[in-house]
Order: C-alpha cells, then sequence, then structure tokens
C-alpha cells in the first residue's frame, strides 16, 4: 500500500494478519452496527432517556464499536503486506515460523514472527519488534541469538525455520 504522502510508518502484517483484520472490519461494520442501532432504537422506546441505563448501556457499546472500526481503518491505511516471494529462504524473517530451543532453559518453543499489529503471544505470534523478534530476523537454521532484557542475556538456537 502507498504511504509516500503520509508520515504515519507502516506496520508490517502477514497476509493472513490482514485478512482477520478485514473480516474483523467488515463484522463491525455490517453486523454489529446494525445490532447496535437495533438496541439503541429499542431502549428508545422505552420512554425517559435520562434514567434508562439500557440506552446508556447502547450508547457506550456503540462507541467502543465505532473506536475500533476507526482504530482497524487506520491500520489498514497504513500497514505493510509481507510478500512471502521476498522472504529470504532459510533466513527468518517477517511471515517465518520459527522452532527455537531455550538455551538456558533447555526448552523448545515455536513461534511465529509477525508485525506488531498481530503480536499475541498466547496465539504463539511474536512481534519482529520486541528483543527476540529482533535478534532472530535473518537468522538461519543452527545459529544462537543473543538477547539483553531486563531479566538478563538470553540465547536462543534456531532449530528450524518455516516460510509459510
Amino acid at each position: 500500500m502507498d504511504t509516500a504522502n503520509n508520515s504515519t510508518p507502516n506496520s508490517i502484517i502477514t497476509y493472513k494478519g490482514l485478512k482477520k483484520l478485514q473480516e474483523e472490519l467488515e463484522d463491525l461494520t455490517v453486523v454489529r452496527r446494525s445490532e447496535i442501532a437495533q438496541k439503541i432504537k429499542e431502549a428508545r422506546e422505552q420512554g425517559d432517556l435520562s434514567e434508562n441505563a439500557e440506552y446508556d448501556a447502547a450508547k457506550e457499546e456503540q462507541a467502543k464499536i465505532e473506536g475500533r472500526i476507526k482504530e482497524i481503518e487506520n491500520l489498514l491505511k497504513h500497514v505493510e503486506v509481507v510478500d512471502e516471494d521476498d522472504m529470504k529462504k532459510g533466513h527468518v524473517s517477517v511471515g517465518s515460523t520459527v522452532k527455537i530451543l531455550d538455551v538456558e532453559m533447555n526448552e523448545e518453543l515455536t513461534y511465529q514472527i509477525v508485525g506488531a499489529t498481530e503480536a499475541s503471544i498466547e496465539e504463539g505470534k511474536m512481534s519482529n519488534e520486541s528483543p527476540v523478534g529482533k535478534a532472530l530476523i535473518g537468522a538461519k537454521k543452527g545459529d544462537t541469538v543473543s538477547v539483553e532484557t531486563p531479566a538478563g542475556l538470553l540465547e536462543f538456537k534456531v532449530l528450524s525455520i518455516k516460510n509459510s
């Protein structure tokens, strides 16, 4: 996406992450907006709005939905989708799924490296902007990367890389 005339830097996102955001935006604008409009209409029909908790709750929910819609629309204006064809084969890059060994803990971990907007450690998605994500970018199978953290120096050995 072209943002040459905009001073906001692009966020990196995978194609899968882009589709997820687009689907959420569609749900919010098509489904959720009409649902909340119906709730507001029904609450208005109950009479006095000054003491109508259902109306207040519906208006609050509407504000949250509209806020999220604006947030997603702004994200979509400023994202750069990772082109899987440009991934350097055999190297960790955004979009790669990487199996690493925490050298100190002797624990294997698997993460997909994604842009910050998609990151969710619970889902196994690590931001390319996180300290570990930054250290892994460009690494090859067999490489050991060191990461300085508040808890001290951590070392990870790259066991495998899958570029989807």
